[in-house]
């Protein structure tokens, strides 16, 4: 198997990560340990194999979450994959070209 590429989060990730995660919180512990647990296996599934989803806008690729609304954004560069954006799925459609 081949080594996994590091990734590196954007710093406004962090901040969408956190709004998500504090909206399922309010809701139910269960669905926000949920979520966090896809994002970690997404990042994972990512840096293993970057060229496996689609190419989506402007040179980036997609993953798309299953269980949450969310997908995540990123730029397979060279020696590491950039992550660009949490994107929710029916909100602001491509905000976060500014990032690149």
């Amino acid at each position: 198997m081949p080594e996994s590429k590091p990734y590196r989060l954007h710093p406004e990730v962090w901040l969408e990560i956190e709004a998500a995660d504090d909206w399922y919180l309010e809701r139910s512990a269960d669905a926000s340990a949920a979520f966090i647990a896809a994002l970690s296996d997404a990042f994972e599934n990512i840096s293993q194999a970057p060229e496996r989803w689609p190419k989506y806008s402007y040179g980036t690729r997609r993953f798309v979450l299953h269980r949450f609304p969310f997908s995540i954004i990123y730029l397979d560069d060279p020696d590491v994959v950039s992550i660009v954006a949490v994107a929710h799925s029916k909100r602001k459609p491509r905000y976060w070209k500014a990032r690149l």
